[in-house]
């Protein structure tokens, strides 16, 4: 889209989903989410609008996948993001709230 002029898109549109995915998603299935996450590439992608987004990366994956049957590493390991949506998601997310 060309013709937008938006300042920091990448951060503004992930800004503009943080802000309203809980929402829609208890609207839908009745239930909040406290905690957003996403994976990246780092040989890919360096996360840059993540982390102007202030998304915490909290490190790479083992890269066994999540149907893994071994212990041995098979994928390309990943960045792990995360973006809490609240102050108090450690407490919400262990409560099972």
């Amino acid at each position: 889209m060309p013709w937008l002029e938006v300042p920091r898109l990448a951060s503004h549109l992930l800004g503009r989903i943080a802000r309203r995915i809980s929402a829609d998603w208890r609207a839908l299935y009745a239930h909040p989410i406290h905690l957003l996450e996403t994976f990246i590439d780092p040989a890919r992608f360096q996360g840059s609008c993540y982390r102007a987004a202030n998304w915490i990366c909290l490190g790479l994956t083992t890269g066994r996948g999540h149907n893994a049957r071994t212990s041995r590493r098979d994928q390309p390991r990943k960045e792990l993001w995360v973006y809490p949506l609240g102050g108090d998601f450690r407490a919400r997310l262990g409560s099972g709230s």
